[in-house]
């Protein structure tokens, strides 16, 4: 009985650890990490903007929509959203659902609606918003190539977030959430 009662720890643990990482973490021995360039993402990634849409102040977040790290970030995001404009990039990191409810967010009328929605209903544990498993094939191909532009910085998890500090006009990446505080120290805005 009480290796019953270490196993949901341990595997709880496994999991917080683990982070919103690739299901397959291994890596091709001839991977090239790209440099990280907000023109190539900006050309490149396939996402919906909110907040600022006329700021000249932009964070690129790479995300998951099964990522509950992506929905704190999500949260933290909007303190700024009246100050800076996020494009939210949806990629495949594990489960194939992930797909589906990106689709779902990038074709949305108003994605930042459903995007509140889906994390309200992740973050409660309820798997996010219902998706149809019928996809567009360009909508299909726009997020696996996000997936691969993701993979071609390096980075093995999300959210990962490009910008351009607005304080030392450095563009900056990090991977992982963060509070209001923190994000807006990341990306040089007052909040």
């Amino acid at each position: 009985m009480k290796t019953r009662h270490l196993l949901f720890p341990s595997l709880l643990l496994a999991l917080l650890i683990g982070g919103c990482s690739p299901q397959d973490s291994a890596k091709p021995a001839a991977a090239v990490k790209q440099e990280i360039a907000l023109p190539t993402v900006a050309a490149q990634a396939k996402g919906f903007a909110v907040g600022a849409l006329m700021s000249a102040n932009v964070v690129y977040v790479f995300f998951d929509t099964q990522c509950p790290h992506c929905g704190h970030l999500w949260e933290a995001s909007t303190a700024l959203q009246k100050k800076v404009k996020f494009v939210w990039i949806p990629v495949r990191m594990g489960s194939p659902i992930s797909v589906a409810q990106g689709a779902a967010l990038l074709t949305a009328a108003d994605p930042a609606a459903l995007m509140n929605e889906h994390e309200a209903s992740l973050l409660a544990g309820k798997g996010g918003i219902s998706a149809s498993s019928s996809i567009a094939p360009e909508i299909e191909k726009s997020i696996a190539a996000n997936s691969q532009l993701l993979t071609s910085f390096g980075a093995e998890g999300v959210p990962f977030v490009v910008a351009k500090n607005i304080k030392t006009g450095q563009t900056v990446s990090r991977e992982g959430a963060m509070d209001a505080p923190a994000l807006a120290e990341f990306i040089g805005q007052d909040l």
